[in-house]
């Protein structure tokens, strides 16, 4: 069986916003902030995994267009040299 990243990627952000929701309630409630800083932490600590991987997704991303923009100049001047006639 293959591990599914995305679907690890929905139940972190589910965990991380039932666990926000549930501290914003909890610290409403009983209006006490510092006895609910445990529930915010594993809110953070669910949603900083996804925020790192949304970073490295945008860095390759970057990386592939520039190879891509490379290999399509390379591209152009063999093609350009190629279509030319020799005599």
């Amino acid at each position: 069986m293959k591990f599914d990243k995305s679907l690890l990627r929905t139940v972190l952000f589910a965990v991380g916003v039932v666990a926000f929701i549930i501290g914003v309630y909890q610290t409403i409630l009983f209006n006490d902030l510092a006895a609910n800083y445990s529930i915010f932490m594993v809110s953070t600590l669910c949603w900083m995994p996804l925020l790192y991987w949304r970073q490295q997704e945008r860095v390759a991303a970057k990386v592939a267009e520039q190879k891509a923009k490379l290999a399509n100049q390379a591209r152009a001047k063999t093609t350009a040299k190629s279509t030319r006639k020799r005599r």
